[in-house]
């Protein structure tokens, strides 16, 4: 039997109150603020997985207690830099308009999507620059042999840096790897070279 508890549930059980009301849309954008600002961030208002493991009380008002004789200001100065944040965006959501949200739909869509999934060809190429030679990508006859392009004379597969938690899979290649972590900003990739 599988039972679903909301959260919503477990705040009115564990604290023995209702959970609060916003307004649509509301939380969302607090989040955001929240975000950009960091205020909740544990250098702020502390780390609440440790926290809440050191707490030695039982009920919802000795936290409150207990957490506020640790933090006095978290929660004034969290407030503050989220307030910061929020009228930071009030001054940017005024200035969006149709032509923006036109351009930033074709950035994203279009631009980000083809730049994101051709990143391999940047890999080779940035490799490339690195040894000082030509690169190229695989014909689709090399493609099937599991490369993904040349650098000089050097064949690659470049394969995302889980695949070495991928016991299952049963190809063998036997090119050069280079392994590869996206990040918010960009590819991260180390290269196997020979021993």
């Amino acid at each position: 039997m599988k039972i679903k508890l909301s959260n919503d549930e477990i705040q009115e059980y564990v604290i023995k109150a209702p959970t609060c009301e916003f307004p649509k849309y509301t939380t969302q954008i607090m989040n955001l603020a929240n975000q950009n600002s960091q205020a909740t961030r544990p250098k702020n208002v502390g780390q609440m997985t440790d926290l809440i493991q050191e707490f030695p009380g039982r009920t919802f008002d000795e936290w409150v207690q207990w957490y506020q004789e640790r933090y006095p200001n978290a929660i004034d100065e969290a407030t503050e830099k989220i307030i910061t944040m929020l009228e930071n965006l009030k001054d940017a959501f005024i200035k969006i308009d149709r032509e923006m949200v036109r351009a930033w739909v074709e950035d994203l869509v279009l631009v980000k999507t083809y730049t994101g999934l051709r990143f391999q060809e940047a890999i080779l190429r940035k490799l490339s620059e690195i040894k000082g030679c030509d690169y190229r990508l695989a014909e689709p006859s090399e493609e099937s042999q599991g490369i993904d392009g040349y650098v000089g004379e050097d064949a690659y597969s470049i394969k995302p840096s889980t695949y070495h938690t991928m016991p299952f899979l049963s190809e063998s290649i036997n090119v050069k790897m280079i392994f590869y972590e996206k990040k918010r900003d960009g590819v991260v990739f180390e290269i196997q070279e020979d021993e």
